[in-house]
């Protein structure tokens, strides 16, 4: 028997009234924007899914099923995928949790009798480590990508009208991912105002995730390419946001990737090698690791709340283990 309280909506109405009350929890801080917005693609890709026009009641751990196969077969427009399209394990696996979370407030909310994700049985398949983009480059690619990120900051402006030239901007994106480490998400929401100087250093206020805020120096590279920026690349606008389009509007996440791609281009072949932002990020903490800045120090510098967290973003690098057993501490000579 339904329970008396029990309000048959269709998916298309509750998808709505969940991403309202997402929003909403936005506003007062219980999510971070990022997360909010993760949520809102996902539920509104699984409404989509599962036909807008059904009762959410009436959807079994089946129908769950079905849909979450037509999520994983669903191509992946951020990026060409080698060996055909498709989502990765890992979205597979947000994707499941964004709905789950979904059908947890439906039942709180008297719309479904019984969880459907109960009854459900698809789960992503085995991850098997990080696709080769989302790993750490070598010292070698980086400093070429870094290189040819300088390089950009560093050239004749191209011909053409000026608020359409996007060299500098591109430069800094590159550096600031590849040195820094930032989150995506936290480039793309960064504002003007976010960066400030203290005792002649550039810091850059992070807002990351949980509402966490850190302040983090910029190399003297990176602080120069962000001056160039500001002065000579940035659009005129009222908008806020640090990063623009050259039609002066705030970059999306995926516009980023393109801006990697970009810039890649101008890498010598022998150095280059495909990267996502997470996989800059995975290069900050590797190479910062791996030349012995404390480790406490790389949890702050990308955001973490605790170390073990950090352990999961160290690559390892090639020959690593060659030169650590080379230069013993307890076979070296006496000083």
């Amino acid at each position: 028997m339904r329970p008396a309280d029990l309000e048959r909506v269709t998916v298309r109405e509750s998808a709505d009234r969940y991403l309202d009350l997402v929003r909403a929890r936005t506003v007062t801080g219980a999510l971070s924007p990022a997360t909010a917005e993760v949520y809102s693609r996902d539920v509104a890709t699984f409404a989509e899914l599962a036909g807008p026009g059904l009762v959410l009641d009436d959807l079994t751990g089946a129908d769950v099923d079905a849909v979450l196969l037509a999520f994983a077969r669903k191509p992946d427009g951020r990026r060409v995928r080698p060996g055909g399209g498709g989502q990765s394990a890992a979205s597979q696996s947000r994707f499941r949790r964004s709905v789950s979370a979904f059908f947890k407030y439906a039942v709180l909310a008297g719309w479904v009798q019984v969880d459907p994700m109960t009854a459900a049985t698809v789960t992503a398949r085995e991850r098997g480590g990080l696709r080769p983009e989302r790993r750490a480059l070598t010292r070698e690619q980086a400093r070429g990508l870094v290189g040819a990120a300088r390089g950009l900051s560093e050239a004749q402006p191209a011909q053409g009208r000026r608020d359409q030239r996007t060299h500098l901007r591109d430069a800094l994106i590159v550096m600031v991912l590849s040195t820094v480490g930032p989150r995506v998400s936290e480039l793309v929401r960064a504002n003007v105002e976010d960066f400030f100087t203290n005792d002649g250093v550039r810091y850059w206020r992070v807002f990351g995730k949980g509402g966490r805020t850190r302040d983090i120096p910029l190399p003297v590279d990176v602080a120069g390419a962000l001056e160039a920026y500001l002065a000579e690349g940035r659009p005129a606008t009222a908008d806020k946001a640090l990063l623009l389009s050259w039609r002066g509007r705030r970059l999306a996440r995926g516009d980023v990737q393109a801006v990697i791609d970009r810039v890649q281009r101008h890498v010598d072949p022998a150095q280059r090698r495909s990267v996502t932002p997470h996989g800059l990020r995975h290069t900050t903490a590797t190479h910062l690791l791996a030349d012995a800045v404390d480790m406490d120090a790389v949890r702050r510098v990308l955001g973490h709340s605790d170390l073990a967290t950090l352990g999961r973003y160290r690559d390892e690098l090639p020959g690593e283990l060659e030169v650590a057993m080379r230069t013993h501490p307890l076979l070296r000579p006496p000083r």
